[in-house]
């Protein structure tokens, strides 16, 4: 499955919660999502907040697939594609150098 077909499944399960309602209690905007994507992000912390070794894969596994389906419904809603931002990033990143001594 590539990234247009999870956005797809991912904005089948928003439509069906009713989320993209305009009376909705939990509006899609970009900058709710950008909200929800950090406050996800911020729980997969937790898993190392006291230690290095990961104690709950499944658990972890779940909080990353959050952080997915955010990132995925906030390129989406924004209009950006999220498939072409990191194959861009990509080749700027390999262009980059880091921790270069002077």
């Amino acid at each position: 499955m590539d990234i247009k077909q999870l956005t797809e499944q991912m904005h089948e399960l928003v439509k069906s919660k009713g989320w993209y309602e305009a009376d909705s209690k939990r509006p899609q905007t970009p900058r709710n999502l950008a909200v929800s994507l950090s406050i996800e992000a911020a729980e997969i912390l937790e898993h190392f907040q006291f230690g290095e070794e990961i104690k709950d894969k499944e658990e972890l596994g779940g909080e990353l697939a959050d952080v997915t389906l955010y990132l995925l419904q906030l390129a989406s809603v924004s209009g950006i594609d999220l498939e072409e931002a990191v194959l861009k990033k990509i080749e700027a990143n390999k262009r980059r150098t880091w921790d270069e001594k002077s």
